[in-house]
C-alpha cells in the first residue's frame, strides 16, 4: 500500500508483527478479554472489584464509556467504570488514579485496563503511521499489598502547548488539521515524527530519574524498566542516556507494533507468565504520548 520494505520498518521501528481487528470488531472485545484474564490471574470474581478504569484514545463509542461495556461483559456489578484519554502514557495515567482512590479506603480491588483498536485510525497510505500501530489490550488488578511493596512512588506530567504534535480528530477538523491528512481520511492519526522522537526520548529518560531521585534511588537499583514501546530507536535512545542494559527490559513492539496504553500491561504478563519476576524486585513502568503526555510509577514486586 506504500513504498516500503520490511527491511526498511525492521531497521527503523523494530516491528515484524502486528495484531489487527476485523472491520467488525471493536476493540472493547479485547478489553473485555484482558479484564477476564487479569481478573482470573488475580484469582477474584468480577464481583470483588469496586473500580474499573479504562485507558484508550481508540473509543468504539463515546457513550457509553468503553469501561462501562467492560463492566457490564464481565459482571462487575459493584464496580464505578470511567474512560481516561492520556493517549500512550494512559494506563500509568489509569494505575496513578486508581491508586488513590485504594489508598484512601474508598475502593479495595480496581481493574485498570489499557485497549486500543489503533488499525481503525490508521491512513493506510501514510508510510510515516500506517508501519507502526496495531491493536491490543492489557489489564492489571490493583489492591493493597503490604507496606514497603507495591507502587513505591510516581511522577506525571504534560506539555499542552505541543499536544498537536500527535493529533486524531474527533467531532472538529480545522483547516490546518485537513491539509496534515492529503489522502483524504479525515480521522486518521497524524504526527510530527521528528519532535515527537525527541519528546519521547527525553520524557522515558527524565521520567524515569525523577521517580526514583525521590525515593533515593537510581537506575542501578532496578531489575526492570517497562516503557511504553513506540518504537526501538526511542527505546533505544533513552535507554542510553540512562545507562542500562537491555537485560533490564522486556521487549513486545516486535511482534505487537505500538498498541499504545496496552503496551506496559501487555508486557508485564508477558514477563511474569515467564516467571520473570520475584517478590521484592524493583522496577519503573514509563509512559510517553500525545497530549503531550508522560509518567512513570516506581514499583517494588509484592508477591
Amino acid at each position: 500500500m506504500v513504498e516500503t520494505s520490511n527491511e526498511w520498518i525492521l531497521k527503523r521501528t523494530g516491528i515484524s508483527e502486528r495484531r489487527i481487528l476485523r472491520d467488525d470488531e471493536p476493540a472493547y472485545k479485547l478489553g473485555i478479554e484482558a479484564a477476564i484474564r487479569a481478573l482470573d490471574n488475580a484469582n477474584l470474581q468480577a464481583g470483588d472489584i469496586d473500580l474499573i478504569i479504562l485507558a484508550t484514545e481508540t473509543p468504539d463509542f463515546m457513550t457509553p464509556s468503553s469501561s462501562c461495556i467492560v463492566q457490564g461483559a464481565i459482571g462487575a456489578v459493584n464496580a464505578t467504570a470511567f474512560d481516561i484519554n492520556a493517549a500512550c502514557t494512559g494506563f500509568i495515567y489509569g494505575l496513578v488514579t486508581a491508586q488513590q482512590f485504594i489508598a484512601n479506603g474508598m475502593f479495595k480491588h480496581a481493574l485498570i485496563i489499557g485497549c486500543e483498536g489503533l488499525s481503525k485510525i490508521i491512513d493506510w497510505k501514510d508510510r510515516n503511521t500506517c508501519v507502526l500501530f496495531g491493536d491490543g489490550a492489557g489489564a492489571v488488578v490493583l489492591g493493597e499489598v503490604e507496606e514497603g511493596s507495591g507502587i513505591l512512588n510516581s511522577f506525571l506530567g504534560s506539555d499542552g502547548t505541543a499536544g498537536m504534535n500527535i493529533t486524531i480528530p474527533n467531532l472538529y477538523l480545522d483547516i490546518a488539521e485537513k491539509e496534515k491528512r492529503v489522502n483524504g481520511k479525515l480521522n486518521s492519526i497524524w504526527m510530527d515524527g521528528t519532535e515527537v522522537f525527541k519528546f519521547a526520548v527525553k520524557a522515558m529518560s527524565s521520567a524515569t530519574v525523577k521517580v526514583l531521585e525521590d525515593l533515593g534511588m537510581s537506575v542501578e537499583d532496578l531489575d526492570y524498566i517497562f516503557p511504553h514501546q513506540a518504537n526501538t530507536r526511542i527505546i533505544d535512545g533513552a535507554i542510553k542516556k540512562l545507562g542500562v542494559s537491555d537485560e533490564k527490559l522486556h521487549y513486545i513492539i516486535q511482534k505487537y507494533g505500538n498498541i499504545s496504553s496496552a503496551s506496559i500491561p501487555v508486557a508485564l504478563d508477558e514477563a511474569n507468565r515467564a516467571g520473570k519476576f520475584k517478590k521484592g524486585d524493583k522496577m519503573v513502568l514509563v509512559g510517553f504520548g500525545g497530549g503531550l503526555t508522560w509518567g512513570s510509577i516506581a514499583v517494588k514486586w509484592a508477591k
